[in-house]
C-alpha cells in the first residue's frame, strides 16, 4: 500500500512539472491537451492520440501532412508500431497565448527521446508549435507542427 501512494506521488509530481511556468487556470487546461498527446504517445496508442484531435485536426509529421482525426489515427497506428516505436516526446512548454477565450498556442521546445534515453539526441531535438482548442468545454489539439532545432 505505501509503495502505491509513493508511486502515485512521483508520478503526480512528475506530471505536475510537465506545466512549465503554465501550471494553473486557463493556461493549464489549454496545455491539458498537449499532456494528453504526450501521454499517448509515450504508451504507443495511437487511438488515444489521435482522439486528443478535434475531427478535423491536422498533425504534421516530418514531410507528411495529416489533416482529419483519422488520418491521424492511421498514419500513428503505423508510426507508433513502426519507426517510433518505443519513443517518447521529451518536451517542455516555453511559450503560451490565446487568441482567444477557446484558442491558445503552445511552444514546446525538447524533441523525440528513443527508447531507455532521458532525453532528444541532438538530431531529435525540435521545436513545436501545437494549437489547442476549447470544444464542448474540453481542450482539445487542432494542429501539431514540429521544427528541427539545428
Amino acid at each position: 500500500m505505501a509503495n502505491d501512494a509513493a508511486s502515485l506521488v512521483a508520478q503526480a509530481k512528475e506530471w505536475a512539472g510537465s506545466y512549465g511556468p503554465f501550471p494553473n487556470g486557463e493556461e493549464g487546461a489549454a496545455l491539458s491537451a498537449v499532456l494528453r498527446a504526450r501521454a499517448s504517445w509515450e504508451a504507443g496508442d495511437a487511438d488515444a492520440l489521435a482522439d486528443v484531435f478535434v475531427d478535423e485536426g491536422s498533425l504534421l509529421l516530418g514531410d507528411d501532412q495529416y489533416t482529419s482525426r483519422e488520418e491521424i489515427r492511421a498514419a500513428m497506428t503505423e508510426a507508433l508500431s513502426g519507426a517510433y516505436k518505443g519513443t517518447r516526446l521529451v518536451e517542455s512548454p516555453i511559450d503560451m497565448r490565446f487568441l482567444d477565450e477557446g484558442t491558445a498556442v503552445v511552444v514546446t521546445e525538447g524533441g523525440l527521446a528513443g527508447e531507455g534515453q532521458e532525453s532528444p539526441s541532438a538530431e531529435y531535438r525540435s521545436r513545436t508549435v501545437w494549437i489547442s482548442v476549447r470544444r464542448d468545454g474540453e481542450w482539445r489539439l487542432f494542429s501539431y507542427q514540429s521544427s528541427p532545432v539545428a
